[in-house]
């Protein structure tokens, strides 16, 4: 190994306790299949109203108020199906929509009806009924039902906490971008001779040496375009607004170009998991700008990398990107949203039989409304989640309504999501 590579591994994993940088973290697990599975958690509550805006609805435009977004003209939303829109941000999502490779869902929860994020991110990961009914994640869970294949590593060997849906018998690792000072050679020569002497260090370091080279190479692979784009930018000058887009842009594309250079191995990991934060927009919102707007944007950015990154395996991916909850129908006096109910989420993916959004819409009159303030739900997220289980990875139902979600027999998994 030469010293370059032990620098990185050292600087990624050592000290990742200590000011590091992170996008989002990333985990990665092995699955006895040739689909590929990626889960995008949404932290802090996505407004499914301004993400999938029912622009054909009556009541939308007066209970949104100054983040409505138009029907036509500038800002307008991207046309869906029936009274629904995308918000323009999401440019990526609707070139996926009208290539069939994206299924919006919409007025979808899981069973929680408060409004604590902590407590419905549990829910959300758990797959229990209630918030800290188990300490496993329906991810991990739902990959023990499959048989075990030792012929793939499980993962990379880097990086921060894995996400509690990942968690549980099944071996999983994570991996997450840092920025750490680098060390001295004769410090790094030193740590590698100390691992060295020790055969259980010594297989972690080959095996995070591996997985660093993995993400790295991945992330090189995107470097000359996105060198150039950023030397553009610098000649045009960009400001402030500019700035923080692209840092959003540059951290959601990293992570999901690292998960993608894992996943398209044919060695590699088959199921990935990755959350972000900062989805709670309580004030100043915004519609078609704002800082709604620059995190939809930084997604659909991300998303586009990760497809782009993953070539042919595409075909047999699907990326599902759901949230803890929604936001209240009605826009508050900060001109934002508080914390709601009925959200939005999306399946991607070559995958996937898209091209459609799948709602029982319950409509937003004040009657329809769930305790005159939330959309209501309609569509389990379970069900969602059983249909994507069970066609694309093979897990069986029988442990779909008993073990990955326990007590779950009423949530009947959604036919017709996979591609035959």
């Amino acid at each position: 190994m030469n010293m370059l590579t032990r620098r990185r591994f050292l600087e990624s994993s050592l000290f990742a306790g200590a000011s590091t940088l992170v996008s989002a973290r990333l985990a990665l697990a092995n699955a006895p299949t040739d689909s590929r599975f990626v889960f995008v958690m949404l932290r802090g509550a996505l407004d499914g109203l301004s993400a999938v805006p029912p622009v054909g609805d009556p009541s939308y435009a007066g209970l949104r108020g100054q983040i409505a977004l138009p029907k036509s003209g500038a800002d307008a939303a991207l046309p869906l199906m029936g009274p629904f829109g995308l918000h323009p941000a999401l440019s990526f999502l609707h070139d996926s929509y009208k290539a069939k490779e994206l299924a919006v869902l919409h007025a979808v929860a899981t069973t929680y009806r408060e409004r604590s994020h902590f407590d419905a991110q549990n829910v959300l990961e758990s797959g229990d009924m209630r918030p800290h009914g188990s300490t496993t994640g329906w991810i991990n869970r739902a990959l023990t039902e499959l048989p075990a294949d030792n012929s793939r590593e499980a993962g990379v060997a880097l990086g921060a906490n894995v996400p509690l849906a990942m968690r549980g018998p099944a071996e999983v690792t994570s991996w997450s971008p840092t920025k750490i000072a680098a060390l001295d050679d004769e410090t790094l020569a030193r740590i590698t001779d100390m691992y060295a002497r020790d055969p259980l260090l010594s297989q972690r370091l080959a095996d995070a040496l591996e997985s660093d080279s993995i993400a790295k190479e991945a992330q090189e692979a995107a470097n000359s375009e996105g060198d150039a784009a950023l030397m553009e930018k610098r000649a045009e000058g960009d400001d402030g607004a500019e700035k923080v887009r692209r840092n959003y842009s540059a951290r959601y594309a990293e992570t999901a170009r690292a998960a993608a250079g894992f996943l398209k191995r044919e060695d590699g990991p088959r199921v990935a998991m990755f959350d972000t934060s900062g989805w709670d927009t309580h004030a100043n919102e915004g519609a078609a700008q704002g800082q709604l707007a620059l995190r939809l944007r930084a997604l659909d950015g991300g998303l586009l990398a990760l497809k782009e990154a993953l070539g042919p395996v595409w075909r047999r991916t699907v990326v599902m990107v759901a949230t803890e909850f929604g936001r209240t129908a009605a826009i508050n006096g900060t001109r934002g949203t508080d914390h709601g109910t009925g959200a939005a989420a999306f399946l991607l993916g070559g995958a996937v039989v898209g091209g459609r959004v799948i709602a029982d819409w319950p409509g937003l009159s004040r009657g329809s409304l769930l305790e005159n303030r939330d959309l209501r739900p309609t569509l389990d997220l379970r069900a969602v989640i059983k249909g994507v289980m069970r066609d694309h990875l093979g897990v069986p139902a029988a442990a779909l309504h008993s073990k990955v979600f326990p007590g779950s027999g009423d949530a009947t998994p959604l036919d017709g999501l996979i591609r035959a």
